[in-house]
C-alpha cells in the first residue's frame, strides 16, 4: 500500500482513538486513528512519539500546558513525557513512533 490516505483510512475504522498500524520506515510504526471529542487519559511511553494532525483539531494536556495542534502541524512528545488529550480534540490523527 504506498499510497495512504489517512482521512480514508480512519473514516474506516470501527472505533476513535483505536489506532491501526499502516506502515513502517526504518524503526518508525505509522499508525492513523480517529479522533472524537472525548478526552483521553494521560499516559506516557519509553519511546518518542510525533503525533501529526492531517484534519481537525488536536487538544493536548502536558504539565499544567493546554497546546492546541492544528492540521497539517506535529507534536513531538519525547520518551518518559506524560500527555494528555482534553475533550474537544477531534479529525484525524497520524501517529509515528520508534
Amino acid at each position: 500500500m504506498p499510497l495512504l490516505d489517512f482521512t480514508a483510512l480512519a473514516a474506516q475504522l470501527p472505533d476513535t482513538w483505536k489506532s491501526t498500524r499502516v506502515g513502517q520506515v526504518g524503526p518508525a510504526r505509522i499508525k492513523v486513528l480517529r479522533m472524537d471529542a472525548q478526552a483521553y487519559e494521560e499516559e506516557s511511553h519509553d519511546y518518542n512519539e510525533g503525533l501529526l494532525v492531517i484534519d481537525g483539531l488536536l487538544r493536548l494536556s502536558i504539565g499544567e500546558e493546554a497546546i492546541d495542534v492544528g492540521a497539517g502541524q506535529m507534536y513531538l512528545v519525547e520518551a518518559g513525557i506524560a500527555h494528555a488529550v482534553l475533550a474537544g480534540s477531534q479529525g484525524t490523527l497520524v501517529i509515528i513512533d520508534v
